[in-house]
């Protein structure tokens, strides 16, 4: 009967023991804020050529490291250098025409009554529209310099060339996108939380990130919650009323809403990479008034 008692005892121990793990467990990956449905991600720039050309030489290689003001390639210079002299020529001939109204005006002002109104008021007119013109030659040569300048592009971020495809020949026009740069100070991570776990999360709180297949955690904040995500099955009519299709499932899955996680050390010694996947955890809460 003893024995009995303690076998009973013994298992009924096991069982609450077994319960309050899976209870635990439960918790932990249900109920708690965490989700293995996480990304690295970062600000991808795009670059493109303030003027056209043809690429005289390319100064970087595809995943290079760079720094923000090294150059990435440069433009054939030679139709800049020559439309800056054109430029030039004009200022001059301008500044030579507006020195010439000038002294007219002044020479017309000097006679007084011996030059008519008319002939004063002409003067002054011809030096105005000298001074104008002048002003204007001298946006163009500035202008003119300002596209010389911009046949040598530049990054604008410390990053990594990614996916270059830009190469010496190719002709590149104004705007059009043609190299790509993942900035190096912009990494963070984003992970996906049930809409269940958004009451448990708010903005500043501690959060682990775990990279997929690294042994390092690396540490951060909450730094934002989004603020809608897309409807699928929202249309809009011509009536301008939403359209919901009916639903009919016996299963209700909970909404994905993505967290942004501002990255304590994002220049440690792990090798972040844009689209990684990754675990987040939110350690704790910080205080709520609500």
């Amino acid at each position: 009967m003893i024995k009995s008692l303690g076998r009973f005892a013994v298992t009924a121990v096991a069982v609450v023991l077994a319960g309050i793990v899976v209870w635990n467990i439960w918790i932990y990956y249900e109920r708690a804020p965490r989700t293995r449905d996480g990304r690295i991600r970062a600000n991808v720039v795009t670059i493109a050529a303030d003027v056209a050309g043809h690429v005289t030489d390319v100064a970087v290689k595809d995943d290079q490291r760079i720094d923000k003001g090294d150059v990435l390639f440069r433009l054939d210079r030679a139709r800049y250098e020559i439309a800056l002299k054109q430029a030039q020529a004009a200022a001059d001939e301008a500044k030579a025409a507006m020195t010439q109204a000038h002294d007219d005006y002044q020479r017309y002002t000097k006679l007084g009554d011996v030059a008519s109104v008319q002939e004063r008021e002409q003067a002054g007119t011809a030096e105005a529209k000298a001074d104008a013109a002048y002003r204007e030659a001298e946006s163009a040569l500035d202008l003119a310099r300002l596209n010389l300048q911009r046949t040598t592009v530049k990054s604008p971020v410390n990053g990594y060339v990614t996916n270059l495809g830009l190469q010496t020949g190719d002709y590149v026009t104004a705007g059009s996108p043609v190299m790509a740069l993942v900035d190096a100070d912009s990494f963070y991570a984003v992970g996906y939380f049930e809409e269940t776990k958004l009451s448990q999360i708010a903005v500043g709180d501690p959060a682990r990130v775990a990279v997929m297949g690294e042994s390092e955690v690396l540490r951060g904040k909450v730094a934002g919650i989004a603020a809608a995500i897309t409807d699928p099955d929202r249309t809009t009519s011509s009536e301008l009323l939403p359209g919901v299709s009916a639903s009919f499932s016996w299963v209700r899955l909970a909404q994905r809403v993505p967290v942004r996680i501002a990255l304590d050390h994002p220049k440690g010694s792990l090798r972040l990479v844009a689209g990684r996947t990754v675990s987040v955890d939110i350690t704790q809460k910080t205080d709520r008034n609500d």
